[in-house]
């Protein structure tokens, strides 16, 4: 099992590398996801999660506004999770909003090409906060 520190990794590489990760069998839990990055301007970013969110109010999709959801809803994106596959290697897949007690003494890893010094500009998000104003209450 491994964990992965999400702090200051770029959401979209971050979950291209686990998707292809947990395709391969390995357990792996994502501890920190509100502090992951999304790359772009705040309010272009802004705009598009709040589309997706608000597209499926009545009938769905529904869009997750929590960045534990969030993530784990970016990286399910990228495996074919509607097959017996893809739904399995997602069972391999666990993200925590900060650090739990159970895996607190265990040691993170990090993924390097995922770091937000890969971004030649100054224009992010942080995930946390684009989720507090979709309305998320964590």
């Amino acid at each position: 099992m491994t964990v992965i520190d999400a702090n200051n990794l770029i959401l979209g590489r971050m979950a291209s590398a686990v998707a292809k990760r947990i395709l391969e069998g390995e357990k792996i839990n994502i501890v920190n996801a509100e502090k992951a990055i999304i790359s772009g301007r705040k309010v272009a970013t802004y705009d598009r999660y709040k589309q997706y969110a608000d597209r499926g109010r009545d009938f769905g999709p529904y869009f997750p506004k929590r960045p534990d959801q969030i993530v784990k809803r970016t990286i399910r994106g990228m495996i074919p999770y509607k097959r017996a596959g893809g739904k399995e290697a997602f069972k391999n897949l666990k993200v925590f909003i900060g650090v739990p007690g159970e895996l607190s003494q265990q040691e993170t890893s990090t993924i390097e090409n995922a770091n937000i010094s890969r971004l030649s500009t100054i224009n992010y998000t942080v995930l946390g906060e684009m989720s507090k104003k979709l309305g998320s209450k964590v």
